[in-house]
């Protein structure tokens, strides 16, 4: 059974090895307690990697960490872009969908795993609380597991529980969890918000990522009926549109009447609905993110963002200007499965311009060679002009339609640039 110990009497100096690797879940699944008794007591263990995702703890993680710690990332998201700039982040490419295989051939290392839990239910049975997505990989390797046991994180269905035997260390803590507030809509996220609406009927299972854009998009379509959700994340407007009803999942294939996804990215408002909410199933990666499932939803929709498109289709969603600033992450994941689905469309939604129209985000090349999703999985590309559907069109008429969704500033040279495709 696990070792009760108090937070201020925990010794990680004690714990964790020399050149361990720490492995411990992303956004508001973060344990930020135990995170932060390492940063404090780094220079006792001497040295450790760190593997993790998205940060958004309000304790950020600088380069000054680095000075006993190493950090390893899908990619710079959430609070992680300081590390970045300062070369302190080390990314491992890949999809979302390979994670829970990495842990088990060992090919990304746990050592060490914090995890953070709800407290027990009647039954005795931990919850992962507001993030299912990889913890139970790395806990089946880790030599050790120290758990922080938050009496704020509620209490939610998951796919697989994590057994009271495998938990070496338990600290108590209560704290808030942190604040993701829907985004303000603004003009553009409204207008691509949209367009992107087109596509979404009644019926339709959608996926979402993170931003002014998926807010958008949830936020006008509350005159729809028997949406479905199967997202690596959902926020504090899918809990509006399922109080509502405008969310029901009734006409899902699987998980029929259940929004799935690996994460809650929201406010205590979403924390609270998500309660012992049988109608919210947090499942890990195997589940969201894989093509075999994917593929199984029919009529769905996978919503997601990029830093700029080629005229060609091909995505970048990582780097600008040189600098890490997203990642990976699920898109591949979701671009593909959206079409393996027998009616799905994958739509990658952007402003058509960057840094008050003096960039486009449609590029005849793209500017740091970075692809995220390569041409060949091209579909539906929107912008506040509108959308360029690309299945099934050569390179010189998908440059033609990029650039007719360009911001007009840049469109005749976009244009120029296209005829040099054949």
């Amino acid at each position: 059974m696990a070792r009760e110990i108090k937070l201020e009497d925990l010794d990680l100096g004690a714990i964790i090895h020399r050149d361990e690797r720490v492995v411990w879940g992303q956004g508001a699944g973060e344990p930020a307690s135990l995170v932060e008794k390492l940063l404090e007591q780094r220079h006792r263990i001497g040295h450790a990697d760190v593997f993790l995702a998205g940060v958004r703890s309000r304790r950020t993680l600088t380069p000054e960490h680095a000075d006993a710690l190493s950090f390893t990332s899908f990619g710079a998201m959430g609070n992680l872009g300081g590390l970045a700039r300062a070369g302190r982040l080390h990314v491992l490419p890949t999809h979302l969908s390979q994670v829970t295989s990495y842990f088990a051939q060992g090919l990304i290392r746990a050592d060490v795993v914090f995890v953070h839990l709800s407290t027990p239910d009647e039954n005795g049975e931990y919850s992962f609380g507001i993030a299912n997505d990889f913890p139970q990989a790395a806990i089946a390797q880790a030599r050790v597991v120290i758990a922080e046991v938050n009496d704020q994180l509620p209490w939610t269905y998951c796919d697989g529980r994590i057994d009271p035997v495998r938990i070496d260390y338990l600290v108590r803590t209560s704290r808030p969890l942190p604040q993701v507030k829907p985004q303000a809509v603004g003009a553009i996220e409204d207008r691509i918000a949209r367009h992107v609406a087109n596509y979404i009927e009644d019926g339709t299972t959608i996926q979402i990522g993170v931003g002014g854009i998926p807010d958008a998009v949830l936020a006008i379509i509350g005159d729809r009926r028997d949406l479905g959700f199967h997202s690596g994340l959902i926020n504090d407007r899918v809990a509006d549109l399922m109080e509502a009803g405008v969310v029901t999942n009734a006409r899902k294939p699987i998980d029929t009447g259940i929004t799935a996804a690996a994460l809650l990215v929201g406010t205590d408002r979403l924390y609270r609905y998500a309660h012992r909410n049988r109608a919210i199933h947090l499942y890990t990666y195997m589940h969201t993110h894989r093509a075999e499932i994917l593929s199984q939803l029919g009529k769905f929709v996978a919503i997601n963002s990029a830093i700029e498109v080629d005229l060609t289709g091909q995505v970048n969603a990582e780097v600008a200007s040189g600098e890490y600033i997203g990642g990976t992450g699920g898109q591949g994941d979701f671009v593909r499965g959206a079409q393996m689905a027998s009616a799905g469309r994958s739509i990658i939604a952007l402003p058509a311009t960057a840094r008050d129209d003096t960039i486009s985000r449609i590029v005849p090349h793209l500017t740091d060679g970075i692809v995220t999703t390569p041409r060949s999985d091209a579909d539906l590309i929107i912008t506040e002009f509108g959308a360029a559907d690309l299945r099934g069109q050569t390179l010189a008429e998908r440059a033609r339609r990029m650039a007719a969704i360009s911001h007009p500033r840049f469109r005749t040279s976009l244009e120029e640039a296209a005829t040099a495709l054949r």
